[in-house]
């Protein structure tokens, strides 16, 4: 393993920034994995940490194939992590949305454009992802619908569902657009938390890594094939949104089956407790996501389901 500085910047207040790469094995490019670039995304960076501690002890045993170079960067953005900001500590721009970055343009896009130049080129780009909004998923490999996806491959992590989802125009500048642009096959995984550390479904997500990884002959472990992906595209999930404000006393959550009609939810008055609106489900399914906050506002998405 060789710990490096993959890129570094002057810092006005304590020390300067860095982003620090972990590569295990030599030759072809094969594997980058990317993990925090949000200052809230502690459980991708645990997870991130993880499949480092993982591939050194598989390196010391000799269990990573020859001809083949894995890159991890556990974190591209630990200085907004240090003061508990999601986004970048000095203009609140997001590193996620800079990519492929430009090397003379602000900090974010500087940023973007270094941690682009590392990653650009590898065969498979893999990125421990944050949702926008509050809520617990279930574990999944996400991709966009570019063209050059291969469902195929994102099965061979093992995880319970694939969603296949089309880009919207402000896609155009994330890393996963951007990698399978550039010719790298690129997969997103999110294992339902964020700003917390969730041992069991952060070791889901670093599994399904190491099965992907197993399955591609670059290292080599014994493990069990994971679940048999279900695919989904958007249409296949209904979505279900507060028709009011309050607190939310949740009746239901995340990998439940439930079936029409369904009580999933109540909110409250915050003052009263008094009941303002109970959510039903419209259909029978699974739940795939579930708002977790405890306050809700109006025409906020609370669930979505995956149709039977």
């Amino acid at each position: 393993m060789k710990q490096e500085i993959l890129f570094q910047m002057k810092s006005p207040y304590r020390d300067d920034f860095k982003i620090q790469g972990f590569r295990f094995g030599e030759g072809e490019k094969s594997v980058a994995i990317v993990g925090a670039m949000r200052g809230d995304e502690i459980q991708q960076q645990f997870t991130c940490s993880q499949v480092v501690k993982n591939l050194i002890e598989l390196e010391k045993e000799g269990r990573i194939f020859p001809g083949h170079e894995i890159l991890v960067i556990p974190s591209a953005n630990h200085f907004s992590m240090n003061i508990n900001k999601r986004f970048w500590a000095m203009d609140n721009t997001d590193i996620n949305r800079m990519f492929p970055g430009y090397d003379k343009g602000e900090t974010t896009q500087r940023i973007a454009a270094a941690l682009f130049d590392e990653v650009r080129g590898f065969k498979y780009g893999i990125q421990l992802a944050s949702f926008y909004m509050p809520g617990e998923f279930i574990p999944h490999v996400r991709m966009m619908d570019t063209g050059f996806q291969n469902v195929k491959l994102a099965k061979k992590f093992g995880l319970p569902y694939v969603l296949v989802r089309k880009p919207k125009p402000y896609d155009t500048a994330v890393l996963n657009y951007n990698w399978q642009i550039f010719d790298t096959q690129a997969f997103s995984i999110y294992s339902g938390d964020t700003d917390t550390i969730n041992k069991e479904s952060a070791k889901i997500a670093w599994l399904s890594i190491l099965r992907f990884l197993n399955s591609m002959k670059i290292i080599k472990k014994d493990m069990h094939d994971g679940f048999n992906s279900s695919v989904l595209h958007d249409h296949d999930l209904e979505t279900i949104k507060s028709n009011q404000a309050g607190i939310l006393y949740s009746q239901r959550g995340a990998k439940d089956e439930v079936k029409a009609g369904d009580l999933l939810a109540k909110i409250l008055d915050p003052f009263t407790g008094a009941v303002r609106s109970e959510i039903h489900s419209p259909i029978d399914g699974t739940i795939f996501f579930a708002h977790d906050k405890p306050l809700i506002h109006q025409n906020t998405v609370m669930y979505r389901i995956v149709k039977f």
